[in-house]
């Protein structure tokens, strides 16, 4: 947990949220762990039709309660972990390539330094 496996690299402007299917879909997982923002029905729904347990905390204008692991969910943090060593590289968190194509592939090299550690 918190090696990256895939990248959809979008606008910056634009919502994570839509993109969560598209990257999970053939994915072999347990356990599904993200946060608020990506609290909708789709999601869950989509993740338990394919075998996977969803530990997303409720929005807070969620009208049902929705129950998720709290101590499962607490190992969330390597992902943000994952995170913040992407933003050691300058070219990546600044978005200095101006090309899809470059941004991605020097990602997929920091990712590999990643899985190397």
């Amino acid at each position: 947990m918190g090696n990256p496996l895939d990248f959809i690299v979008t606008a910056g402007q634009r919502h994570d949220a839509p993109w969560a299917i598209p990257l999970i879909e053939g994915v072999k997982a347990e356990n599904l762990l993200a946060d608020k923002g990506y609290d909708s029905d789709d999601i869950r729904l989509f993740a338990t039709e394919n075998g996977i347990i969803p530990h997303i905390p409720p929005r807070k204008n969620r009208e049902e309660e929705r129950p998720y692991d709290k101590h499962l969910y607490k190992e969330r943090h390597k992902i943000e972990c994952l995170f913040g060593f992407l933003k050691h590289y300058r070219r990546l968190f600044a978005r200095y390539d101006k090309l899809k194509r470059n941004f991605t592939a020097f990602l997929h090299f920091a990712a590999a330094l990643q899985w190397l550690k």
